[in-house]
């Protein structure tokens, strides 16, 4: 029986997904960063606000610094993270000082609207306090998971996304918003959003680029669903609208 109660072998994925592919990373970035500030753009219309979870590592940067160069209210947008290492938010590893040089600082984004995950704290205080944070800014009842607006989502070459790595039984919990993580092939703690946060978001945004992902890409979409051994088909087989956005080296693989 899964985390959520499934059994997970009755489990059938709805798919409810877009592909997209593109020439070069530069333009796989820039169309994923429009399409995220057009999700955004729509949410915040009606006079209300909008929550945006962003993934760390090397791929967003483009994505980062194109949205940065756009005229958009960040005002009524509140950031907040998929996954973030466990050190300081000036450690050279932080997603948030990533996110910070490429993103925040040049656009200019509000800071009292920063939601980051405190990686300084031993990990599983920094998960308790980003879920207290979670559950206060959403204004969530015990048990309840949030509903992103906008998730963007990278991915690895083993097809891990957030810090879900294959084989880690977090993959199977659809319960809680998130949890420490330890990545034993990286020796390194994290805290991550869990899946009942991904497959609740009520928009994903994956970005994958790289002749390196060209594996994982046609594993994710081709193979038979185990999220167990791929990840990212969580992504791809949500109950959600996920759109990938997919440079032709990431792509070049797929049938």
């Amino acid at each position: 029986m899964s985390a959520s109660g499934e059994r997970r072998e009755n489990w059938q994925p709805r798919m409810s997904i877009h592909r997209f592919k593109y020439a070069t990373p530069v333009e796989t970035a820039a169309a994923c960063a429009h399409h995220i500030l057009g999700i955004l753009e729509e949410t915040i219309a009606g006079g209300g606000e909008a929550t945006f979870a962003i993934s760390g590592g090397s791929t967003p940067k483009l994505m980062f610094e194109e949205m940065s160069r756009q005229r958009f209210d960040w005002n009524r947008v509140h950031l907040y993270w998929v996954d973030e290492r466990c050190v300081p938010p000036t450690d050279q590893q932080s997603n948030f000082r990533f996110a910070e040089e490429y993103f925040i600082v040049p656009a200019h984004f509000p800071r009292r609207n920063i939601h980051r995950v405190a990686g300084e704290l031993k990990p599983e205080a920094a998960a308790e306090r980003y879920i207290a944070e979670v559950q206060s800014q959403f204004g969530l009842r015990d048990g309840a998971l949030p509903h992103f607006d906008m998730i963007h989502c990278g991915m690895g070459p083993d097809s891990h996304t957030a810090s879900l790595f294959p084989g880690e039984p977090l993959i199977e919990d659809r319960r809680h918003i998130a949890a420490p993580v330890f990545v034993e092939k990286l020796n390194s703690w994290r805290v991550t959003l869990l899946p009942g946060v991904l497959l609740n978001a009520r928009h994903i945004a994956m970005l994958t680029a790289g002749d390196d992902k060209a594996d994982a890409v046609r594993a994710v979409f081709e193979e038979d669903y185990d999220a167990l051994k791929h990840p990212s088909q969580l992504v791809a087989h949500g109950n959600r609208s996920s759109s990938w956005f997919m440079d032709q080296a990431a792509a070049s693989k797929l049938s």
